[in-house]
């Protein structure tokens, strides 16, 4: 997983990074915002822009945030709540729309700010 989006993106959603990724793998939870690892190019263009500092390499994240890896990989890859199935590898966020959904990681979190 080329790029994580970690916690202090949690109840910001600046969205500023889904404008500047080319191949449109970032999607919008409920509450945070998630990179899909098979999409991603790994060209980084989303971490310079975030606001809140949120995005990182995967094997460069601060420790509190390491918790995101697996985290992004449950949001695709296992059934969210509410859903009948996982989201999995759509071809682009533009396809799917808003999810509100999270994680039951993300969704336990306090509020954030």
């Amino acid at each position: 997983m080329p790029y994580v989006i970690g916690g202090a993106c949690i109840d910001v959603m600046d969205k500023s990074c889904m404008e500047e990724c080319p191949v449109d793998c970032i999607y919008v939870g409920d509450r945070k915002l998630y990179i899909q690892p098979r999409e991603c190019i790994d060209c980084g263009a989303c971490e310079p822009v975030c606001p809140v500092e949120a995005i990182a390499q995967d094997r460069m994240l601060d420790a509190e945030d390491e918790p995101h890896i697996d985290d992004a990989t449950k949001f695709f890859y296992e059934v969210l709540p509410g859903r009948d199935e996982p989201i999995g590898s759509p071809g682009g966020s533009h396809n799917v729309g808003d999810l509100k959904v999270d994680t039951p990681f993300v969704a336990s979190l306090p509020p954030n700010g």
